[in-house]
């Protein structure tokens, strides 16, 4: 698959619990290492930068999709991102969805990015690579956030 990124985890969560780690944007920043300006609002814009190491200059722009609690998040932005001499603008961006089930033991966090394809053919394989590792890292991040 070129066009999507699909990963999924189950937590020893609450449903409530994972929901706030996604959408409280000072829990969000947390775990995934980002310092967000203000709080997830649907239809605005979420603006801030990447705290992780080695990634400190690179804005966090996105755009907030949906947000219907506990079950689903949505926002869109620019995969990989990372270059500061370019204007990525231009480009279509990915659409990045969490979406909640409750299980037995605590809650299914399924995390899909799609829109790859749509990406300009010499950016495509480094985002989808890049991505695909991201997302496997962050499912870690907000496991060891959530988990007591």
């Amino acid at each position: 698959m070129t066009d999507r990124i699909e990963k999924s985890i189950e937590l020893k969560a609450s449903i409530e619990r994972v929901w706030r780690a996604l959408t409280d944007h000072n829990e969000f920043g947390e775990w995934f290492r980002v310092k967000l300006d203000g709080p997830f609002v649907p239809g605005e814009i979420s603006r801030g930068h990447i705290t992780y190491p080695g990634y400190e200059h690179v804005k966090w722009e996105a755009i907030i999709k949906q947000m219907e609690a506990p079950r689903y998040f949505a926002f869109t932005w620019h995969p990989y991102a990372v270059d500061p001499d370019v204007d990525y603008s231009r480009e279509a961006p990915t659409l990045v969805e969490f979406r909640l089930e409750p299980t037995p033991n605590g809650t299914r966090l399924i995390v899909i990015e799609s829109g790859f394809d749509a990406l300009p053919s010499h950016r495509r394989p480094d985002a989808l690579r890049m991505n695909e590792d991201g997302w496997a890292e962050q499912m870690k991040n907000i496991q060891a956030h959530v988990e007591p």
